[in-house]
């Protein structure tokens, strides 16, 4: 199975702390990786994780706060500095776009690769971003400015050849595409051999759903039902819901609400406010309602 890895590089809020970093992840996904969220001291990051700078194709933003956004015009400029010729996808609310090609304007003098603008629309569940192995779709959510979520799904993969039972009924190589697509085969003797024989079922396809920022949505469970692993926003624990209600934000045991009615695999919380020193009162808070939850943290992988 491709690897599917989540590189948490920060799950702070907005005030920074000794302890997190703002939001940054990167998703990858069959040897390609995307940026969810671009922080403040995004790169630093990208460098403690030991992730290189020319595999990143896409970054995708969630909204126009600054913690969400003030590293990508940094992280750009970097990009230009250590030669970078292959273009660069941006996915963002439109109102990023004019921002974002004036700074670049200012500060990013002859980039020898292309930005290439995406403007988002942040009210629609839409696929946004599609190849050969994976679609990229958006989520809806409900913060104080537009904001989405991004839903990664994995497409099917073929069946797993039975290389014993290939070499058995001494079949061509040529013919292994037509066995993989559920082609049967019938030997030079005129036996039948069902494809079931010849092949192992294809691994389940996987599926990750970022959302942050959002306050709670009752309704939000059906557009991730499923997922492999959610990632939701758990800024707070219930002993400041009035402030989660205020800034529409989540608390962790909203988080675990939309895992359960989801039925998803795994969730993780982040995004915490930095009034929690030990954000295992979020943790127990959402394991209440959701047993497999988890706390993410920097430089923590979690394996899909």
């Amino acid at each position: 199975m491709e690897p599917f890895r989540i590189h948490i590089l920060g799950c702070g809020s907005a005030l920074p702390t000794l302890h997190h970093y703002s939001s940054a992840q990167v998703v990858e996904l069959r040897g390609k990786q995307f940026m969810i969220d671009c922080g403040e001291g995004t790169q630093m990051q990208l460098r403690r994780s030991r992730i290189r700078f020319t595999k990143l194709s896409a970054v995708f933003i969630t909204h126009l706060h600054g913690d969400h956004c003030f590293g990508l015009i940094g992280m750009i400029s970097t990009f230009g500095l250590l030669g970078r010729t292959a273009k660069l996808d941006v996915y963002a609310p439109a109102a990023l776009e004019k921002m974002l090609y004036e700074q670049m304007r200012l500060f990013c003098h002859g980039l020898e690769y292309e930005v290439v603008f995406h403007a988002i629309d942040t009210t629609r569940q839409q696929v946004i971003y599609e190849d050969r192995s994976l679609t990229i779709e958006t989520i809806p959510l409900e913060h104080r400015v537009p904001c989405c979520g991004y839903l990664f799904r994995e497409k099917p993969t073929y069946p797993h050849i039975k290389r014993d039972m290939i070499d058995f009924y001494q079949i061509p190589i040529s013919q292994i595409n037509n066995i993989k697509a559920g082609a049967d085969w019938t030997t030079a003797e005129g036996e039948h051999v069902p494809n079931s024989r010849l092949v192992e079922p294809a691994d389940t396809p996987r599926s990750y759903a970022y959302c942050s920022d959002t306050r709670y949505i009752p309704t939000l469970h059906e557009r991730v039902k499923g997922v492999t692993m959610l990632y939701h926003e758990s800024t707070y624990a219930e002993d400041k819901l009035d402030g989660a209600e205020k800034y529409y934000h989540s608390t962790a045991r909203q988080a675990a609400m939309v895992a359960r009615d989801a039925k998803v695999g795994k969730l993780l919380l982040g995004h915490y406010s930095s009034r929690y020193e030990d954000e295992s009162v979020l943790l127990n808070e959402a394991k209440e309602v959701f047993s497999n939850s988890f706390l993410s943290d920097e430089q923590m992988i979690f394996d899909l």
